[in-house]
């Protein structure tokens, strides 16, 4: 019998940190919720994964920094974007009054490399 979640309902304590739920794993590739309550990266530190990561902003509001982009992306409810693989970037803030709930997808190794024309936008 299949399983209903949702995103939005979030746990009813308050966890230390980032609290990461992962909803599926299949093939390589990873979906999960990510939610944060005033995180950030530590000063200094840089994601560089080796896999391609395509995440949402579900509720919220948080801003990622790129190594050598002279600008922030901040991010509000419904916006997205494609992270390369091996391209660093690193959570400057997550709003800290409300909480900040991310779906990640994290894809297959495997799946070659992706283009930003390879990610469909919105009609």
């Amino acid at each position: 019998m299949p399983s209903l979640g949702n995103l939005f309902r979030l746990p009813s304590t308050e966890a230390e940190g980032e609290r990461f739920d992962t909803l599926l794993e299949q093939a390589g590739t990873t979906i999960e919720r990510i939610v944060s309550t005033g995180q950030a990266s530590a000063p200094g530190f840089w994601y560089d994964s080796p896999r391609a990561e395509w995440v949402v902003l579900l509720s919220g509001a948080a801003s990622l920094e790129f190594a050598g982009d002279a600008h922030p992306h901040v991010m509000q409810p419904g916006d997205y974007l494609l992270i390369e693989a091996h391209r660093k970037h690193r959570v400057a803030w997550t709003h800290d009054t409300e909480p900040t709930v991310w779906l990640a997808v994290h894809l297959a190794q495997d799946s070659g490399s992706l283009e930003a024309s390879q990610v469909v936008p919105p009609g």
